[in-house]
């Protein structure tokens, strides 16, 4: 089985401090990492592509529009990328789905990036699309998937249900730190998720223990970090 360190990261548009997120990010020394509130704004290719660099990684899948990206390590091949705008909402941030086919060591992973509404009506059907986008995904490119984000949700809700009855729940499969991702000053809330379908091993998923300062720092969400095997 080959070993993937997956990251799942908000870093609210990088308005707190960029240089900080790329430490956290360089500490916990991920494989593939997906982003939610990537820049999208002014010279938003420009700031993904730093952060990319100052992270030691490249950026493999997102577009300008709904602010998600996500990045490979060196010796990572990509495969095939997707980006799909999910269904518009009048008045709400237009939502969508980022993924990108990943090649690493003779394994084949799809590792996809969301950042799901506050709203749950929206929410709950926005889910409902990603998981029909992401079975043509897996059908299509013959990979297991990883869903990693934002889900705004906490476990019990009717999204977070509707995700686990497709998907493990890393955290809830393999607690490996803390659950608890919002805010990263006074984390109370377990909002970031890291969902693994079948073919993926679970062996491990949470909040690391590590620099609390740079956390609080960088962002107002904590990064989950997932141990899996392929």
């Amino acid at each position: 089985m080959t070993a993937v360190r997956l990251v799942s990261y908000n870093v609210r548009s990088l308005r707190d401090d960029p240089a900080a997120v790329a430490r956290v990010v360089r500490a916990l020394d991920p494989d593939v990492l997906c982003l939610q509130e990537v820049p999208r704004f002014g010279r938003w290719w420009f700031q993904r592509r730093a952060l990319a660099r100052a992270c030691g990684m490249r950026v493999v899948a997102g577009r300008r529009a709904c602010g998600l990206a996500v990045l490979a390590r060196p010796g990572v091949r990509r495969a095939a990328r997707e980006f799909h705008l999910l269904s518009r909402v009048p008045g709400l941030h237009r939502r969508a789905l980022a993924l990108a086919v990943l090649e690493l060591d003779g394994a084949r992973l799809i590792a996809a990036s969301t950042h799901l509404d506050l709203a749950d009506e929206p929410r709950l059907a926005h889910t409902r699309q990603i998981l029909a986008l992401l079975a043509r995904a897996g059908q299509r490119h013959g990979a297991p998937v990883v869903l990693a984000g934002d889900i705004n949700e906490e476990p019990g809700g009717a999204s977070w249900t509707l995700f686990t009855g497709h998907f493990q729940d890393g955290h809830a499969t393999a607690p490996a730190g803390e659950g608890l991702t919002f805010s990263a000053r006074d984390p109370r809330r377990r909002i970031d998720a890291v969902f693994a379908g079948p073919g993926v091993e679970v062996a491990g998923c949470g909040v690391p223990d590590g620099p609390a300062a740079y956390y609080e720092a960088a962002t107002d969400h904590r990064p989950l970090l997932a141990e899996l095997r392929i």
